[in-house]
């Protein structure tokens, strides 16, 4: 099986922690060489780990896609250095998006083909991201919230929606971003997704109050069986 229960110290909202795509993982700097391992092995990627804004929350305070990396303006100078030799590293591009709105993981919704963001930002936040991304950006609501980031998990092969998304907006966003597109929960009954799940095209961690037939809808929606 391609996918995980997990928690970082007990905490199943694993999503706040990290963020994937399929040439990296971000990890937050508390996260356990125990579940570093984990991830390598079904993610198949290299695990970075690292702090934004001196804190844990490396998935609350970026976005990333196999392109480049998105951090929160709340990022610090040392910390700036440090993930520009990860871009170095991995020859991709690094921006800092200089918004009022601090939780970008929340708000973005991204793989390598197209980003979901919320309708909050402006023109020249969608401008940093085109370049960042190097992806087409179309401005959406999920469940008809802002928070696109967290009600939903995307890679290059699906995405998981909050369990009340719309018909129109499953549509819509499965076009943005290429992929099939569906509604589920993990972590019994949470529809914020993305803040439950880490993954990529080759898998996926999920917070561990996640039930079976939660881990199968994920597995069809992200094609991962």
């Amino acid at each position: 099986m391609q996918i995980l229960h997990s928690s970082f110290y007990g905490d199943p909202n694993i999503g706040l922690y990290a963020k994937a795509c399929d040439k990296f993982c971000l990890v937050g700097s508390f996260v356990s060489d125990k579940d570093i391992k984990s991830i390598k092995e079904y993610l198949k990627v290299t695990v970075k780990k690292c702090l934004i804004a001196n804190t844990d929350f490396t998935g609350l305070f970026s976005v990333a896609n196999s392109n480049g990396i998105l951090l929160s303006k709340v990022v610090t100078e040392r910390e700036i250095e440090m993930f520009e030799r990860i871009a170095k590293e991995f020859g991709i591009n690094l921006a800092v998006l200089d918004s009022k709105f601090s939780a970008v993981g929340n708000l973005i919704l991204c793989n390598d083909k197209g980003a979901a963001v919320s309708e909050l930002f402006r023109k020249s936040d969608i401008d940093k991201m085109k370049d960042c991304f190097d992806v087409e950006i179309a401005k959406v609501k999920v469940a008809n919230t802002d928070i696109v980031g967290s009600c939903g998990v995307a890679t290059n092969k699906g995405c998981l929606l909050h369990r009340d998304a719309s018909e129109e907006e499953i549509k819509s966003i499965g076009e943005i971003l290429k992929v099939n597109a569906d509604i589920g929960t993990a972590n019994f009954g949470s529809p914020f997704v993305g803040s439950c799940i880490i993954s990529n095209s080759s898998g996926a961690l999920m917070g561990d109050r996640t039930t079976p037939p939660e881990m199968d809808r994920l597995m069809q929606t992200l094609n991962l069986d």
